[in-house]
């Protein structure tokens, strides 16, 4: 069977036999890790969506809302590189439907959970199952990836940043109306997860030699940078990360209270600005890679982290409705960030896919987490506001892309065109 006939398949049919040429972009596939990666962040985005009933339930500060972030993204961060190096060493192909049975146990338990430990505990389980998923993922992406590496990537994302945008909707159309019990209902997404997951890991176990071991070796090879300007560059790609990351958790964790607290709106009402600020960020995402395919990561994470600095600096002055305008813009932009960023650190350090995966997904998690306390700690001292005032500045930090090394020179003209 060829790449052609596997990608007349559905996402949930996937064919396990081997395609022949892997440079050609396996589309079900990655259509169907895109699915199950929304099937992934739904599931996930429900933990911050129901915060507030959490926080009226059982009287929690916004500090103690910000430790149930930490605790869910520092178990996945932890865990993420680790995840990365072993399957970069021995590929796991059916370690995908694993983590999703993890993150159904911790659904599971969030549903029962009576106690603030009680929630923390379930939080490191859905944590644990993102750990397992995001790495091995993404290596499933760059597999079926072939010459489209970062059309792959943005359609990967793309499945996680529609599962978040989706979370807060079912929050406030099940959750909010009947309690936290409600989650319990969710366990079909997982259930499905578990089912799609466990068919792709049947294509990646026959298509393990689409596995890029050692890079390529070419006149664009051999000009690579320094370990040291490598090093550098990682230190700027994480500067990056942290500014992306912390300003999306202010958003994604709190932009619900600063809604309520500044224009009075109510829970449900905010739950669906929410809603727009994360859709936007989804539509965003698609656009990184393909554009980066095209005219350079490094351009793109120019755009995607300092073009959205006017407006986050606008947003803490602007009304209710243009609010809502300001956060779709930034979404749209910062979006493209991660695909980019992710991509041209593969492209610097090749063959290391996974562990590069890992470490970035990892970083994410744990920098949301980290920031999710921190801002937290600042709502409850100085007041939401004061949050949004301070996060503003943060996309400013995007002007260190001018330091990062170009890694992609002809190649990526040449992949360009070989795209066409």
């Amino acid at each position: 069977m060829n790449d052609t006939m596997i990608e007349d398949q559905p996402p949930h049919a996937i064919s396990p036999t081997a395609a022949p040429d892997p440079k050609e972009t396996v589309f079900a596939l990655l259509f169907a890790i895109s699915f199950s990666h929304m099937l992934n962040d739904t599931i996930q985005a429900l933990l911050p969506a129901i915060y507030p009933v959490l926080k009226e339930t059982y009287g929690l500060s916004f500090a103690q809302l910000g430790y149930i972030t930490l605790t869910f993204q520092i178990t996945a961060s932890l865990l993420q590189p680790l995840v990365g190096y072993i399957t970069d060493k021995r590929p796991l192909p059916y370690s995908l439907p694993v983590g999703m049975g993890l993150t159904l146990l911790g659904l599971l338990a969030l549903s029962n959970a009576h106690s603030y430990p009680a929630i923390l505990i379930a939080s490191g389980l859905v944590g644990s199952g993102s750990a397992i998923f995001h790495p091995e993922a993404s290596r499933i992406a760059h597999m079926a990836a072939g010459r489209r590496r970062g059309l792959a990537q943005s359609l990967f994302q793309v499945g996680g940043n529609a599962g978040s945008s989706i979370g807060p909707l079912l929050a406030a159309w099940f959750i909010v109306p009947h309690g936290q019990a409600a989650l319990s209902w969710f366990s079909i997404i997982a259930m499905l997860g578990v089912f799609v997951l466990w068919q792709i890991g049947l294509w990646q176990a026959r298509n393990l030699h689409r596995i890029q071991r050692k890079p390529a070796r070419s006149a664009t090879a051999q000009a690579r940078p320094t370990s040291g300007k490598i090093a550098f560059a990682m230190a700027i790609l994480v500067m990056l990360i942290f500014s992306k990351y912390v300003y999306l958790v202010s958003l994604s964790n709190y932009y619900t209270f600063y809604l309520i607290e500044r224009f009075h709106v109510s829970v449900q009402t905010s739950q669906y600005y929410l809603f727009l600020f994360l859709f936007a960020v989804a539509v965003g995402t698609i656009v990184g890679g393909p554009v980066g395919d095209r005219i350079g990561r490094k351009r793109v994470i120019w755009f995607s982290i300092l073009g959205a600095a006017p407006f986050s600096l606008w947003l803490p002055h602007a009304g209710l409705e243009l609010t809502a305008v300001l956060t779709v813009i930034i979404g749209l932009i910062l979006a493209s960030a991660f695909s980019a960023i992710l991509v041209y650190a593969q492209e610097l350090m090749p063959g290391k896919v996974g562990m590069i995966a890992g470490l970035f997904f990892g970083l994410a998690f744990g920098i949301a987490g980290i920031g999710a306390a921190v801002l937290g700690k600042l709502a409850d001292h100085h007041g939401i506001n004061f949050v949004f005032h301070f996060c503003a500045f943060l996309p400013l930090l995007g002007l260190l892309t001018m330091f990062l090394p170009d890694v992609e020179g002809e190649g990526r003209v040449a992949s360009a065109k070989a795209g066409k």
